[in-house]
């Protein structure tokens, strides 16, 4: 048998499908597991004690959903910027350090990293010019 381009793909297609009926069969068996525990229950009438969270044994004290300060949200996404660029210097270390022995790829390679260090580099200034790492306002 002939293995064409098309074939090759059947084992991604069934991932698809079984990640496709895993999805739906954990929500279908859900709606039957809930059903059966409602058919316990009197009709009409709801429990309030079964109606609020279990927190460890304990009473729910307090608002679930409080709101936090968009200072967190910026900080977060500051942190997931300079982490990124952490990541990106490994695979640069490793190459860099193989093209050290040819002069004009190291010149090259070394600018490139430098140039990308400036602009985030000027990027941190300006959050921090801007206060986005002050927690106090």
């Amino acid at each position: 048998m002939e293995n064409s381009q098309l074939t090759q793909y059947v084992p991604v297609l069934l991932l698809g499908l079984v990640a496709i009926g895993f999805a739906f069969g954990t929500l279908i068996l859900s709606a039957v597991v809930g059903r059966l525990a409602n058919r316990g229950r009197r009709t009409g009438h709801s429990s309030r004690i079964k109606d609020i969270a279990y927190e460890c044994g304990m009473l729910p004290v307090g608002d679930g959903g409080t709101r936090l300060s968009v200072k967190f949200y910026l900080v977060a996404m500051l942190f997931i910027l300079f982490d990124i660029e952490v990541v990106f210097l490994y695979p640069w270390a490793v190459v860099y350090r193989t093209m050290l022995h040819n002069p004009e790829t190291r010149d090259l390679i070394f600018g490139s990293m430098i140039s990308f260090l400036a602009i985030l580099f000027v990027g941190y200034l300006y959050a921090l010019k801007k206060g986005a790492f002050n927690w106090k306002t």
